[in-house]
């Protein structure tokens, strides 16, 4: 016979549900929490004391009620005192970013990166000094409680090596070790998918909050999947789940970087694209390149239009694809793949009508990212606090002393 939770686990528990509340949903009321989580309204205030007390929230009197009596105290984010470092490794760009509890972006770094080997050291070393010039700047009561990458590539999930990124030249590299290291916080640095970190930031903070079930396609050179489904990320068995870019949709087709023929990814690209508009060459790549197409077109260049029809046809035929297989209620285009849906949208909403059966197409809904440039830092800083949420006064302790 099992034992149930102790008094301690539920305790637990229930500190970090509270926090998520006021870090996902912002400053919030001692009422609304006793409403939202079902306690009383003594429980809640303890909570509330306990991490207050840890300097992970603090509480104040609303600003004005309208109402007659006490008024109930508003919980807050201690954003300024409490972050983690989220890191952004793509094909073209290195980006370093100190974000607050509630998902605040306090301080920012960019560089540009040219494509080619993955250089550990180097990008290590990089996004390092990016982390120390931060950290520098902060107050003396600050405290960082995790770190986390976004990676263009597959990563392991029991050690977070990046084993594939064919799009950043990396095989089998312990980037999150090897950062970790650098930054020297005595922090391990959890590493993701940037699509998946994209699904989960777009279902946590963007477009798909309501959403439990929803696909992100996101990409800058190839195309990533992260696939939410029942509120979770799908994983797979070692952290593979959501490569969708590698769905073989063109048998016999365009040879793509994994080896095969006829991937999304090698369909619908950046590569596909600008050799389609005649625009590909030295120097003509990245996201600049896209939006090109995407404005000639706009402006009648019957070449890039034609482009991204073929482009989308095969884009559409992708997503219906997955709409078939996972019944999403939104799917969202993130990346590269923002500007390629909004100048294809006719051609891939021409193919899901198609190729989609008609009752788990009747409700999806199609939409570009609502974060933009900062969806796949806002996911690494959500898998940095993951630690925190799950268990905040374990967390804080053992980072502060």
């Amino acid at each position: 016979m099992r034992a149930g939770p102790s008094q301690e686990d539920i305790r637990r528990h229930n500190l970090g549900a509270l926090l998520r509340h006021v870090h996902l949903g912002g400053p919030i009321s001692r009422a609304e929490l006793t409403s939202k989580m079902g306690l009383n309204r003594s429980t809640i205030m303890a909570l509330t004391s306990d991490l207050t007390a840890a300097g992970l929230v603090r509480e104040e009197l609303p600003r004005e009620t309208g109402r007659a009596g006490r008024p109930s105290l508003v919980v807050r984010p201690e954003s300024a005192r409490v972050y983690v470092f989220a890191f952004d490794v793509g094909p073209d760009r290195l980006v370093a970013a100190r974000v607050g509890l509630g998902g605040v972006i306090l301080d920012r770094r960019e560089t540009t990166r040219e494509r080619g080997k993955f250089a550990l050291d180097e990008l290590a070393g990089v996004l390092s000094g990016f982390a120390r010039q931060m950290r520098r700047k902060t107050r003396d009561d600050t405290v960082c409680v995790g770190a986390a990458a976004a990676v263009s590539g597959g990563v392991r999930k029991g050690d977070g090596v990046v084993t594939f990124g064919p799009n950043l030249m990396a095989h089998d590299v312990p980037f999150g070790e090897e950062l970790g290291r650098r930054l020297g916080l005595g922090l391990p640095v959890s590493v993701g998918n940037d699509a998946n970190l994209v699904a989960l930031a777009e279902h946590s903070r963007g477009g798909g909050g309501p959403v439990r079930d929803l696909i992100c396609l996101h990409g800058d050179v190839g195309i990533g999947g992260g696939i939410i489904t029942g509120g979770h990320l799908l994983g797979g068995f070692d952290g593979y789940g959501g490569e969708v870019g590698h769905m073989v949709v063109n048998p016999g087709g365009r040879e793509c970087s994994c080896g095969s023929h006829g991937c999304l990814e090698a369909e619908v690209g950046e590569r596909a694209l600008l050799e389609l508009a005649g625009r590909f060459g030295p120097g003509q790549h990245g996201r600049d390149a896209v939006r090109a197409v995407v404005d000639a077109a706009d402006r009648g260049d019957i070449v890039a239009q034609e482009a991204l029809s073929r482009v989308g046809d095969w884009l559409g035929l992708g997503v219906a694809n997955l709409v078939n297989i996972f019944n999403p209620e939104m799917v969202i285009f993130g990346g590269m793949l923002r500007e390629v849906y909004l100048g294809s949208a006719a051609q891939v909403r021409s193919r899901l009508a198609l190729h989609a059966m008609a009752p788990q197409r009747e409700h999806v809904r199609l939409r570009t990212s609502a974060l933009g440039d900062h969806a796949t830092l806002v996911g690494a800083a959500e898998l940095a606090f993951a630690h925190v949420l799950a268990d905040p006064l374990e967390v804080l302790a053992r980072v502060s002393t």
